[in-house]
């Protein structure tokens, strides 16, 4: 799977950029990236996002354990890859049919967040039992919603290119060469969103420490985030009858 977002969708972290960029390295421009994914995908499926960005995906190549999936719902764009454990308790929670599979409960997740916020947003992700990684992009707000397990049990990774978009993939291959040296494994039990950026589910109310990669050339490779030990503020997000909608603020 790949999507790729404008910086004006998802910010990425400036602790990403490497110095060592060089300016070949774009995701967006002229569709190079997309065209790359095509070539190692076969058959693969292209969703453009007009100026957002795009999501590809494809079934080809990957582990039967942890399938890729992907669905739209009401302008809600998702991929999923990996496996849940607890769908039964998680359709009942969010009244979903018995054929819902994880990429709809994914959105529906989303959904309810969005329009409700009965929770926060970490308690969501981490109630989400299981093997996976995700990438949700909601049209309507042009929000995106990113998460992947507390074990980093699917491969995913993220960068940014040398025009600031952001890039996410579970082919570490495919983020370098949209990239170049500024990418690294999407930090492990965390969750990102177009408003909030990059958080901890299991550690909500802690900030993210950007610790910077080295390469064998001894060269910045983009960082690797760990969970610091100050705090941040309030983390919760709008109930019903705000103002305004978590997704914008969360």
């Amino acid at each position: 799977m790949l999507a790729v977002f404008d910086k004006t969708v998802a910010k990425s972290p400036e602790a990403l950029q490497s110095p060592h960029t060089v300016e070949s390295a774009f995701a967006l421009k002229d569709g190079s990236l997309a065209s790359h994914f095509s070539s190692l995908h076969p058959g693969s499926v292209n969703i453009h996002l007009g100026s957002s960005g795009f999501i590809a995906y494809s079934s080809d190549k990957q582990n039967p354990l942890l399938p890729r999936l992907f669905a739209v719902v009401d302008d809600i764009f998702c991929v999923f890859e990996g496996h849940i454990e607890n769908v039964a308790h998680l359709k009942q929670q969010y009244g979903l049919n018995k054929t819902a599979n994880e990429v709809i409960i994914v959105i529906e997740a989303y959904r309810t967040l969005r329009d409700r916020g009965p929770y926060p947003a970490d308690q969501v992700v981490r109630d989400i039992q299981g093997k996976f990684a995700f990438i949700l992009y909601d049209s309507s707000s042009k929000a995106t919603f990113i998460a992947t397990d507390a074990d980093g049990s699917v491969p995913f990774f993220w960068g940014t290119d040398s025009e600031g978009h952001l890039v996410l993939s579970d082919d570490g291959e495919v983020v370098k060469q949209g990239c170049g040296k500024s990418f690294a494994p999407f930090p492990k039990g965390c969750f990102f969103t177009s408003s909030g950026g990059l958080r901890s589910y299991e550690h909500p109310i802690n900030e993210m420490k950007a610790v910077p990669r080295v390469d064998s050339s001894g060269e910045v490779c983009g960082a690797t985030f760990k969970v610091s030990e100050s705090k941040k503020g309030k983390t919760g997000m709008p109930r019903v009858g705000s103002d305004a909608n978590w997704s914008e603020h969360i």
